[in-house]
């Protein structure tokens, strides 16, 4: 039976999941995890207001959403100092990096990244045509030099870093992130991932300048906030930049409950602070049981802390999967040198004392003992 033709890059792409959910893993496994610190998710939920903003919004969920989001834009941009003009709210970070792919990189044209870095992003690039260029980490950090010489070698339109980083928590200072933009030709967009800003060193955030049309700062309500259920990230950037989106957006794209449960999150800063203090208190408590257990762990500026296994990435991943056998779910860069590390998210301390009762017993199944 003949059937409809897909492109012709489509049909050259694999189907792919960057990230197998831990709700997939139940169901392969037919039982539920008992500690689920792998996704970076915020165990500690959002703040109380979201729950009651939520319950009192309900009844209006028959209407379909402010397609402008123009309450969170004004709430959004006041947190910042900037203007609404310079907010773009969209689908989550992974939702809004597909739109900047889409808007400036023409099939076939180069795309730097770092080999090991978000790879969502990645994903992007190969949908919409474009061709990644990688620059190895070094020292479990990205390496800006590198992206710069790859940035001029190739004469990228797009250059993606994240600052802290993602798989491994490591971050440049903002001084070095600032040096690093006024490298950049004029011509390549800047995507500073800034996910875990807000459980990083002040000193880890350059001036926010709205002046640049090259440089989008990326943020979300995934971590700090509580909100991965809900999806909604934001661009901060200069304002014809941002009204780009525009002409490639779904307009409707952000469910009203979204809208509601964000404008919440960001009026209660007082317990974003109290979540920061947990997060901290969570990266110590992991780091401690990497120390009890002969491990070192990487320093962290995120919710998540990046653990040495001491070995190979064969031997990281048999950790991993004897620890998930154990039913506590986490994760591991996959990319060389990256690879021989797991990473395990903060949490709540029920479930960072199951990781700490089993990671003995996984460690001794993967060293075969």
């Amino acid at each position: 039976m003949s059937r409809p033709r897909l492109t012709s890059l489509a049909q050259s792409l694999p189907a792919t999941v960057p990230f197998v959910g831990p709700e997939t893993q139940e169901r392969q496994r037919g039982r539920p995890f008992r500690a689920r610190i792998g996704a970076n998710e915020n165990g500690f939920g959002a703040s109380p207001r979201v729950a009651a903003a939520i319950a009192a919004a309900a009844p209006e969920m028959w209407k379909y959403c402010d397609p402008e989001n123009h309450e969170l834009r004004q709430l959004v941009a006041s947190h910042h100092g900037v203007a609404p003009e310079n907010i773009m709210i969209g689908e989550g970070i992974d939702g809004l990096l597909g739109l900047i792919v889409r808007l400036f990189v023409e099939p076939g044209q180069p795309v730097v990244t770092s080999l090991g870095a978000y790879p969502t992003f990645n994903y992007h690039v190969a949908g919409f045509g474009g061709r990644l260029v990688a620059a190895p980490y070094r020292d479990d950090r990205e390496d800006i030099e590198a992206l710069l010489d790859a940035v001029e070698r190739e004469a990228a339109p797009l250059v993606y870093l994240a600052n802290p980083d993602n798989p491994m928590g490591t971050w440049w200072e903002g001084g070095e992130i600032q040096r690093f933009i006024e490298a950049l030709p004029d011509t390549t967009l800047l995507v500073l991932d800034e996910a875990y800003t807000e459980m990083a060193p002040a000193s880890s955030r350059p001036p926010l300048d709205i002046a640049r049309p090259n440089v989008l700062r990326m943020r979300t309500f995934s971590k700090a906030y509580g909100l991965a259920g809900m999806r909604c990230g934001y661009a901060i950037g200069e304002a014809e930049t941002i009204r780009a989106f525009d002409k490639v957006r779904n307009h409707f794209g952000m469910s009203r409950m979204t809208q509601v449960a964000a404008a919440a999150a960001v009026e209660d800063q007082a317990w974003l602070a109290e979540v920061l203090e947990r997060i901290a208190d969570g990266r110590r408590r992991i780091e401690g049981i990497t120390s009890d257990n002969g491990l070192a762990a990487l320093p962290s500026a995120t919710n998540f802390v990046t653990i040495d296994c001491g070995g190979d990435g064969a031997f990281a991943l048999k950790v991993m999967q004897s620890l998930i056998d154990r039913d506590v779910f986490v994760r591991k860069p996959m990319a060389p040198r990256l690879d021989r590390c797991i990473r395990v998210s903060t949490g709540p301390e029920e479930e960072l004392a199951i990781f700490a009762e089993e990671l003995p017993g996984a460690l001794a199944t993967a060293r075969g003992n």
